[in-house]
């Protein structure tokens, strides 16, 4: 069985990461040692507020490996090995779909014709939001419907067309209100219960636990935000990978919290 301490999955980033893929932002060079050195701090902060962090093995000719969260979905027991709306980045999947599965999960896997990034997968207790858009395809939806629903989780659909990622545009606070920067939001209306923040990046928050969020630095608005609504914030740069339209969700595979 899965361990029940918190543990994240990560990934080392490419030497090649200045290559990796940008769809809707304008290409700006990055600067591969500060994106190393930022990265090795996203895992301290990890591992200071009380999560195990395990390594999946390195993909050098991958630039976009770093972004590990979008191998799978996991859910329960078991993990939904993704395959990549993007076609090179599909060979990041196995080296994680082992060591997921050294970590007790079951494993089954989306198949062709179907695409789906785990970065499109916001699950907000039994609910798991899936983002329709240009990486994850009505196909791979329909399969994790399969796969989730006799868990006890029920699938939900919702447009993606302004951003890479679901998760690019909304997360969820503790309390399980979605929260997102508007402009990039194809449907508020499709939340629940959604609540606007003022910076793209405050969009993105990874719940540590404790009613602690890990964000980045560019949004110090939004973590005021969440400061006053008796959060606390806890913030690591990470500039670099912003660049690539990378954020701290897809930093990591949360397998307990």
């Amino acid at each position: 069985m899965p361990t029940a301490l918190p543990t994240a999955l990560v990934r080392r980033p490419s030497p090649r990461l200045a290559d990796g893929i940008v769809t809707h932002i304008e290409r700006t060079p990055v600067d591969a040692g500060l994106a190393a050195r930022q990265w090795q701090r996203y895992v301290d902060a990890l591992v200071t507020t009380g999560w195990t962090t395990v390594e999946v093995p390195a993909i050098d000719e991958c630039p976009d490996g770093v972004f590990v969260e979008d191998t799978m979905v996991v859910y329960g027991d078991l993990a939904v090995i993704a395959r990549a709306g993007a076609d090179e980045r599909r060979p990041e999947a196995e080296a994680a779909e082992r060591t997921v599965a050294a970590q007790g999960y079951r494993i089954t896997r989306i198949t062709a014709p179907g695409t789906l990034d785990g970065g499109d997968i916001l699950k907000i207790g039994t609910t798991v939001y899936a983002g329709l858009g240009g990486r994850t395809n009505a196909d791979g939806i329909r399969q994790l419907a399969e796969a989730l629903e006799p868990l006890g989780a029920t699938v939900r659909a919702v447009p993606v067309t302004k951003v890479l990622h679901l998760k690019s545009a909304v997360t969820a606070l503790p309390d399980g209100a979605v929260v997102g920067y508007e402009p990039l939001v194809d449907d508020p209306r499709a939340f629940d219960v959604f609540e606007p923040v003022p910076e793209e990046s405050g969009a993105h928050v990874v719940l540590l636990g404790e009613g602690r969020l890990l964000m980045a630095a560019s949004a110090p608005k939004s973590a005021a935000r969440f400061e006053q609504l008796g959060y606390t914030p806890v913030v690591v740069d990470i500039s670099e990978f912003e660049k690539l339209e990378g954020c701290v969700t897809c930093l990591s595979v949360r397998l307990r919290r």
